[in-house]
């Protein structure tokens, strides 16, 4: 029998039965940047039994700012393959299974055939989130999506609802018009914030890894991203009530033209 003295602070609070719930799951976290890492380690300390995490990035210095993994040490190595060793240090009864691979089509496809109980979407490149996203209904898995974390500083306007009513997002504007052109999305909870994008923090990239822009970043907003993307799988998985933010009516914007000058 696996030693859980670990969670007993968690058992306060989930009860017995929670605990046990928690360690029959399967989860799987796609992205283990500044949301993704937060998430994982999260998902991982809340007892969940079995986890897939996947990334094919290495760390690179301008990752320090912001993602669990990234050290001055070790600039190079697999961000997969840090987090896999953090995750079980933690917890070593966890049954992990590391892919180190970038999301392409065939490669989510290979992924999705197998069964996980929750799937945590936390990636921040369009194309391979909707690819994820739209197979991931296709089996009915429940699903947690990360939106645009870059370009803002106050996490207490981070809100969770459905993906259709997404609000002040660019982001989930772009994954939302992208999306329903493949699939019913109404099903998706996403996590996105309300706060005004801090346009002037846009930066061009290379264009690799479907990636052609990022905007700047602050080290504690990611995180909260990944803990409220945590925290919705964790409360659906145990069956907990989720209140999700209502998309606000429509503003009419539209100012009227003067119809002639005064004299």
């Amino acid at each position: 029998m696996p030693d859980l003295n670990w969670l007993s602070r968690s058992a306060l609070l989930l009860g017995d039965e929670g605990i046990d719930i928690l360690q029959q799951k399967h989860v799987l976290v796609v992205g283990l940047g500044g949301v993704g890492s937060f998430a994982a380690e999260f998902i991982c300390r809340s007892g969940i039994g079995e986890m897939t995490i996947v990334d094919g990035d290495v760390v690179d210095p301008s990752n320090r700012n912001r993602q669990l993994p990234a050290l001055s040490t070790n600039h190079g190595v697999s961000k997969a393959d840090i987090m896999a060793e953090r995750l079980l240090a933690i917890n070593p009864e966890l049954k992990l299974h590391v892919v180190k691979d970038f999301l392409t089509p065939q490669k989510c496809r290979e992924l999705m055939e197998n069964q996980f109980d929750y799937v945590m979407d936390c990636i921040d490149s369009i194309t391979p989130k909707v690819i994820l996203l739209s197979k991931a209904l296709e089996k009915n898995m429940p699903i947690v999506s990360s939106m645009g974390a870059g370009g803002k500083v106050d996490p207490t306007q981070l809100r969770v609802t459905w993906l259709p009513d997404t609000y002040q997002c660019v982001f989930a504007q772009y994954v939302r018009k992208r999306i329903k052109k493949l699939v019913n999305y109404e099903r998706v909870k996403a996590v996105f914030s309300t706060e005004a994008v801090k346009k002037e923090s846009l930066v061009m990239t290379d264009g690799s890894n479907f990636k052609r822009s990022a905007y700047g970043t602050i080290s504690y907003l990611p995180a909260a991203f990944g803990g409220v993307c945590a925290s919705v799988a964790i409360r659906d998985l145990l069956g907990m009530p989720i209140e999700m933010a209502e998309r606000p009516p429509r503003i009419a914007t539209k100012k009227k033209k003067a119809k002639g000058k005064t004299a």
